[in-house]
């Protein structure tokens, strides 16, 4: 076929598909992204859909990929999208051949180191506060076990937490740093309840999951802070700055309480770029 044919050919073919699409009463998104793609595939292999094999299919994957260097997400949209246009023109053959790449899990959302100083900097004036955010920062505790603690959880001069009955009921202990243990004494310190758990409210000797929350949000935004920064957050954070740091995630995986490794192995996202980095400044061709 020239080119001008073939041209004619694939706005037929998708005029056809939009308005089947439109019958099946897709969202106006969804039409419009499945045309869009179903129509970059018929101008990459430039042949009437009979004729398209299974070669063809895999050749426009890899042009997507190394190419137009689309992410998973859109590789993962784009070949729905064919396979959908392959099974309305009864090409079942070619859309059961049709494997979509993995959609990523989401990531973690996580902290830079600055924003962390940022954060941190924003409560010094508030022991308790300053002392909440450090811990947090620090110890990479959820906020249900964070609550929880009682005065006698914490050893200060060996800088440990002792979590009782966390996520699954297994008891852990997690090392704090110099300056999380300093911002928990001063704040112990400025006291003057009874003392039951580690941090209290003005109107209860506990504090809770909703007062912590409200709390790393009014400093994250004093801070500057752009992100939805919660405690878990901060979590987050902390898996991600020890495993950039090169800690084994086995030693991850019992500092954050997961009964798994694999639960832990979704921090490995932050060394992605790092190996590619290292890879590129330090292999040289051949």
């Amino acid at each position: 076929m020239t080119d001008k044919n073939i041209n004619k050919y694939i706005e037929k073919e998708v005029d056809e598909f939009e308005e089947y699409m439109r019958g099946e009463k897709k969202s106006e998104n969804t039409v419009s992204e499945y045309v869009h793609f179903v129509r970059q595939m018929l101008q990459f292999t430039r042949k009437k859909v009979e004729n398209i094999k299974e070669g063809d299919v895999k050749k426009y994957q890899i042009y997507l990929s190394t190419k137009m260097k689309y992410s998973k997400n859109t590789m993962y949209l784009a070949l729905k999208a064919i396979g959908a246009y392959f099974k309305f023109r009864g090409r079942d053959d070619i859309a059961k051949s049709i494997k979509a790449p993995r959609r990523p899990r989401q990531m973690p959302k996580y902290l830079t180191e600055e924003e962390v100083r940022k954060l941190l900097d924003a409560a010094k004036d508030r022991p308790r506060d300053y002392a909440i955010l450090s811990l947090l920062a620090y110890s990479g505790l959820r906020v249900s076990e964070l609550c929880n603690l009682r005065i006698e959880d914490v050893d200060l001069s060996e800088r440990v937490v002792y979590v009782h009955s966390g996520k699954g009921d297994k008891d852990r202990i997690v090392v704090i740093s110099e300056k999380a243990a300093e911002a928990i004494e001063n704040y112990i310190f400025s006291r003057e309840d009874s003392l039951e758990f580690l941090f209290s409210s003005q109107k209860s000797e506990k504090i809770t999951r909703v007062q912590v929350f409200r709390i790393v949000k009014k400093y994250a935004v004093k801070a500057g802070i752009k992100k939805n920064v919660t405690p878990h957050v901060l979590r987050h954070t902390l898996a991600t700055t020890m495993l950039r740091r090169g800690v084994d995630i086995r030693y991850i995986q019992q500092f954050l309480g997961h009964s798994s490794v694999a639960t832990t192995q979704i921090y490995t996202h932050v060394d992605d770029n790092a190996l590619k980095k290292v890879y590129d400044k330090v292999m040289q061709e051949y």
